[in-house]
């Protein structure tokens, strides 16, 4: 069973008669196609349309396989909804992403719909399915994260302390790219001193002194799939108070690592970490979730935090990333990307996590 007919599977549980694909992401995990404008509709009997505007005639062809209806339009939201009207005096339901589709183009598909079919929300329907991946996603993630990996230790060989933090930001980009990634999966995060204190810190034109921690969470977007990954160095001798952070942030990721396998609860696997980290009387400097889903996109689902309801599946992959920031002092974050089996989880990432000294 293909993606369309998986996705077409799950229509008559959510009550819809189809689905109206508009999230470019999730048309490309559906369809192949990677351009910047088109759509896919998907009916329950294995219909499928392809919808796009003429600068992808030739490409939507190539990368399209004979199950697809392609059809070329200027106005391909209107398009759309020219072909889907009453079966049988019956109301159609035609589900949408309302997560993504803006006001302004579900005000202008309604007013083009026909009578007798009924727009309904039905955001998830294609990410849900998207988080279990199969073989091949699997194999591209694993590409991407040995791409990623094998860059930042090139990026690691010419040292931190003197550069700057934007500099490493931008070879470790470059780097990856050269190596044949389609980009950086997320802007580089290189963090020094007091401003690894912040979790989603911005490179500066700041030379990286000697005898700091250094935080460096990068990723690589290779054929479609991302990477995802968090390592912190030290430049030099420590201050005993980051080294004992360190080590505390390390033993919450490797035991909420260990806790990652199918049928655990994101909260579960969150709580492991937060529950380490807190007894160590740092539980009000870890305030985001532990992980969260990667693949297509860097951040999708299932989460792991104190709010997730999500359940460990195989063939999920998630990150696995405690923290602790001390405001004007330190922060440190390790991250593994993994593969969650029915045991052990399958890590991707291939660094090691012992604290080692860049010069």
């Amino acid at each position: 069973m293909d993606r369309a007919d998986r996705l077409a599977a799950k229509l008559a549980d959510r009550g819809l008669d189809g689905l109206l694909v508009t999230n470019l992401v999730n048309v490309r995990w559906l369809t192949g196609f990677s351009g910047s404008n088109g759509l896919a509709l998907v009916g329950p009997a294995g219909q499928r349309l392809f919808l796009t505007d003429f600068r992808y005639l030739t490409q939507s062809a190539e990368q399209l396989d004979d199950g697809w209806a392609k059809e070329i339009a200027p106005e391909i939201l209107a398009a759309s909804a020219a072909r889907v009207g009453p079966a049988d005096g019956k109301v159609v339901r035609l589900g949408f992403d309302d997560a993504s589709m803006s006001v302004k183009d579900h005000a202008s598909l309604t007013s083009k719909l026909v009578e007798g079919v009924e727009l309904v929300a039905a955001a998830g329907v294609v990410e849900d399915l998207r988080a279990i991946k199969d073989a091949g996603e699997l194999d591209k993630i694993r590409a991407a994260a040995q791409l990623a990996d094998a860059a930042l230790t090139e990026v690691l060989g010419r040292g931190l302390a003197g550069r700057t933090e934007r500099d490493v930001a931008l070879d470790l980009e470059m780097t990856m790219r050269k190596a044949g990634a389609e980009a950086a999966s997320f802007p580089p995060i290189i963090a020094s001193g007091q401003h690894s204190a912040l979790p989603h810190a911005e490179p500066r034109a700041v030379e990286i002194p000697k005898g700091t921690l250094v935080t460096i969470d990068w990723g690589a977007q290779l054929d479609g799939y991302a990477s995802d990954c968090t390592r912190t160095y030290a430049t030099g001798e420590l201050d005993p108070r980051d080294r004992e952070i360190y080590d505390l942030v390390l033993a919450a990721q490797l035991a909420s690592l260990a806790a990652v396998k199918a049928g655990a609860g994101g909260r579960e696997v969150d709580a492991v970490a937060r529950d380490i980290i807190t007894a160590a009387g740092h539980g009000e400097h870890f305030g985001h979730g532990l992980g969260h889903g990667v693949g297509a996109e860097v951040h999708e689902g299932p989460r792991l935090s104190q709010r997730s309801d999500s359940t460990l599946a195989p063939g999920q992959v998630v990150t696995v990333e405690p923290g602790v920031y001390v405001p004007g002092a330190v922060g440190v974050r390790i991250e593994d990307l993994a593969i969650v089996t029915d045991g052990e989880p399958e890590v991707l990432t291939g660094l090691s996590k012992d604290l080692q000294i860049i010069g």
